[in-house]
């Protein structure tokens, strides 16, 4: 792993993502994805849906780069409806896991009154550390 979770003694550890990273790497910046596809065609208006496309994107353009779901360090939502997003957390968490896995990079996840797509329910933007050859 190229990266160091960064966890104060005494404190409780958290849920789902991480208080802090250190990573040595080649840095990779990805806009915020929505949930469409490729060819910016909405395929479901479902938020947990849109969530599992925009975190889909994410892992795409990431490989590009030659990197994985385990190298991303920072993800940062913005969700049109917090009421959505925590009546279907549920079904946001078992995406995550099928797209991303058991990584959990820092995160926040905030409130906005819309997005510029008007579908569009979620948009997540990424940062990653892909470890340099060795």
């Amino acid at each position: 792993m190229n990266h160091d979770i960064l966890q104060p003694a005494g404190w409780t550890r958290p849920r789902g993502y991480s208080n802090g990273i250190a990573a040595d790497g080649r840095q990779v910046y990805i806009s915020g994805q929505i949930g469409w596809n490729g060819q910016c065609e909405f395929t479901s208006d479902r938020f947990a849906d849109q969530v599992r496309q925009a975190l889909t994107n994410i892992v795409a353009i990431l490989a590009e780069a030659g990197g994985r779901p385990e190298h991303l360090v920072r993800l940062t939502w913005y969700v049109t409806s917090r009421v959505e997003y925590l009546a279907e957390i549920g079904d946001v968490g078992a995406a995550y896991r099928e797209v991303i896995g058991k990584n959990f990079p820092t995160m926040a996840v905030v409130q906005v009154v819309a997005l510029v797509e008007a579908r569009a329910r979620v948009e997540i933007e990424a940062t990653a550390v892909i470890p340099h050859p060795a």
